[in-house]
Formats: C-alpha cells, structure tokens, sequence
C-alpha cells in the first residue's frame, strides 16, 4: 500500500512534465483516482485481516485527506493564469 502513496507522487510529477496546464490537471485526476484505489486496497487488507481496524482508520482517513488535497490542487489550477510552458503569454 505505502506503493500506491508513491504511484500519486509520481503521477503528479509526470503530469507537471507535460507542460501544460490541461494536462497537468488531468494527470492530478489519474492521482486522485490513485487515492480511491488505494482506499478500495485497503478495505481488502482489512477484510482478509491483513491490517487492524486501528491501520485500517488511519489509512482510510489518509486516503480521503489526499483525495480532498489533490482536489482542491485541481481546483487552484483550474482557476489559475498560469499554464505551462506549451502556452507563450503575449
């Protein structure tokens, strides 16, 4: 699971590489779709008794906390003037 954290991380940064602010924006949604992946491979964990209910809450909580962060990074961007190196300002 501590993968999937990384697996947002990195799509984030592919996503700023890309130059654009569209796209940016897309790659924070593959991210936040990430967090629901790792929030459904946690409630596997917990029911095959892989993880107490005390890591089970903590993850869970965690998940929705990123998920609320990258979409609230997605709303300042989508507000945002800046778009990325592919767009020339004039």
């Amino acid at each position: 699971m501590v993968g999937s954290f990384g697996l947002i991380m990195d799509t984030i940064a592919e996503g700023f590489d890309r130059d654009g602010n569209k796209e940016f924006i897309n790659f924070v949604s593959f991210s936040k779709g990430s967090a629901s992946d790792l929030k459904s491979q946690t409630f596997r964990a917990f029911d095959k008794i892989l993880i107490t209910e005390e890591q089970f809450n903590k993850l869970i909580n965690m998940c929705e906390l990123e998920k609320n962060k990258i979409g609230a990074f997605m709303y300042y961007f989508k507000k945002s003037e800046i778009k990325g190196q592919k767009i020339k300002r004039n």
